[in-house]
């Protein structure tokens, strides 16, 4: 870990340069080795200070202005803590995507023929507008497997892809 803290047209105090490199201390958190340069310089009545951070090729930067140096130092670093975890994030979600893909493309090399997944149910007997009634009742759902109480054989009801009407699927007798 490397600080610098550089003053322009200002003198940098050893109060200063003790603070600065107190609260770039708290970035060691994220890095285990990083460059830091925190520049002080004043603009009419405000102060302002600009932290830049550098590590394994990345830079962030902050820049704020206040009347109290040690606000704009602090600001600065809370503003460098928030892109550090932003970038963070965004890295581990397009790891952990990466990852899901390789496992998607592992998984596509089984055969896709192959049932993997079964569901058990007790098919009621019902009228077939009683089922869908049932099947209105279960939005989710796209069919509705039943015994017909007309004959006595299990039929399946389904949605149409107009999402209105119904279509009913009946054993030939």
């Amino acid at each position: 870990m490397n600080i610098k803290v550089i003053g322009k047209d200002l003198e940098v105090t050893d109060a200063i340069r003790n603070y600065a490199e107190k609260k770039m201390d708290k970035l060691t958190k994220y890095f285990d080795d990083f460059e830091g340069t925190v520049t002080i310089k004043v603009e009419g009545n405000e102060q302002v200070a600009e932290s830049r951070v550098s590590s394994h090729g990345v830079t962030y930067k902050a820049v704020t202005a206040h009347k109290d140096l040690y606000a704009s130092i602090d600001k600065n670093i809370d503003i460098l803590e928030g892109q550090i975890r932003k970038t963070k994030t965004k890295r581990e979600k397009m790891t952990k995507e990466a990852t899901i893909r390789m496992g998607q493309e592992e998984n596509n090399a089984e055969p896709e023929d192959e049932i993997i997944k079964e569901l058990y149910y007790e098919i009621k007997p019902m009228t077939p507008e009683d089922a869908k009634l049932k099947l209105q009742e279960n939005k989710g759902n796209t069919f509705f497997t039943f015994v017909n109480l007309e004959s006595g054989k299990v039929n399946v009801i389904y949605k149409l892809k107009d999402n209105k009407n119904y279509g009913l699927v009946q054993p030939e007798d």
